[in-house]
């Protein structure tokens, strides 16, 4: 048998790149001989993040359109049609080298021509789609209509789509979901009889996060409690000072199963990719969710949390010092309250998702 060819587009950001990346390891996982060709901006995350995981990829010149009135961003939506035209000939003369079987699309302004140029094919090639969000980005929304399968992981999203769609779940890491309490205890040099409260903004950090919490930290500290804070890197040296045997600050964490395995409760926004690792690993939270993200769909994302009891939702408009630090307090030191959101997380949790998703892929791709 030939081997399966396969084109997997998508990138920009993490919320991306990521399930790309997490369904290319699964294919491979399934099918050894299989091979894979990532596409994606020159712009974005990817362009950083390919090289390091040294997979086969075409990188296009392409942004997405800047939404912001400053020179800048005018600058570029100028240079935008060169882009376009620029990016479409890479993808045509990749298209008829590789010749793939199935052209998968996990959202982002990378994705939108290669999904193009499979459905303008003269015999056009099947498109399976991943949509992360509740809220389905333009890219999932354009190419609905010629898609064999539309993967979802927010029963929501069909509100907006008419189409063929699978409630999957997102993709995640794998493994995610078997850390080690005792090795993250370890690791970050934390204490096995404090309860743990673990606060990230996704991979980049939350500036907005970092300072709440910076105001309130001592307070929790004080209360006997142990504190995991992730800033991100550019906030790292503005924290750093704040490290200390009950606080842990670290820029980044590369070991995440264990920090989540560690965790009595989590607090970050609410990107589909982590509530997706949250859920897997059924941990109840407290979600602040993104208020500038597309859509609002950070808001809805955490809705669909509240609304199955895994999750309480503080909006960043309205919240203050005092607002923050009584609803950690409360929470962390109701168990009952705590192991019942917990349950509730887990069942929410698609822990077979990417492995779902891969079975349509290669139905697509006979």
């Amino acid at each position: 048998m030939a081997h399966r060819k396969i084109l997997i587009a998508g990138g920009g950001t993490g919320g991306h790149l990521f399930p790309a990346l997490a369904i290319g390891e699964e294919i491979l996982r399934r099918d050894p001989n299989a091979i894979i060709h990532y596409v994606g901006s020159k712009f974005g995350l990817e362009a950083r993040v390919f090289p390091i995981k040294d997979v086969w990829h075409t990188l296009l010149p392409i942004r997405g359109l800047q939404r912001g009135l400053s020179l800048q961003s005018l600058g570029r939506n100028i240079l935008l049609p060169g882009r376009i035209i620029k990016s479409m000939l890479k993808i045509k003369s990749l298209m008829k080298e590789f010749l793939p079987q199935v052209v998968v699309g996990t959202g982002g302004y990378a994705s939108a021509l290669p999904l193009y140029i499979a459905s303008k094919n003269n015999s056009p090639l099947p498109i399976v789609l991943q949509e992360q969000n509740s809220i389905p980005g333009m890219t999932t929304r354009w190419f609905s209509e010629r898609a064999k399968s539309i993967c979802i992981a927010f029963d929501e999203a069909n509100e907006a789509l008419e189409e063929n769609t699978i409630l999957t779940g997102n993709p995640v890491r794998q493994g995610i979901a078997d850390g080690n309490r005792d090795n993250g205890i370890k690791e970050f040099k934390l204490k096995k009889d404090h309860q743990t409260i673990f606060l990230f903004g996704g991979s980049q950090g939350s500036a907005y996060l970092n300072k709440m919490l910076n105001k309130v930290v001592d307070n929790i500290a004080g209360a006997g409690l142990q504190v995991l804070w992730q800033t991100g890197d550019s906030d790292y040296n503005k924290y750093k000072h704040r490290d200390s045997k009950n606080i842990r600050v670290v820029p980044f964490i590369h070991n995440m199963a264990d920090a989540y395995a560690m965790a009595d409760l989590i607090i970050s926004r609410s990107g589909a990719l982590t509530l997706a690792e949250i859920t897997v690993c059924g941990k109840p939270s407290i979600l602040v969710p993104f208020p500038s993200a597309a859509a609002d769909h950070q808001t809805k994302n955490a809705q669909s949390l509240v609304n199955a009891g895994a999750a309480r939702i503080l909006f960043e408009k309205t919240l203050n010092t005092q607002d923050f630090f009584h609803s950690i307090m409360n929470l962390i030191h109701d168990k009952p309250e705590l192991e019942k959101m917990g349950k509730a997380s887990k069942n929410l949790g698609r822990p077979h998702a990417t492995q779902e998703i891969v079975d349509y892929i290669f139905e697509a791709a006979v």
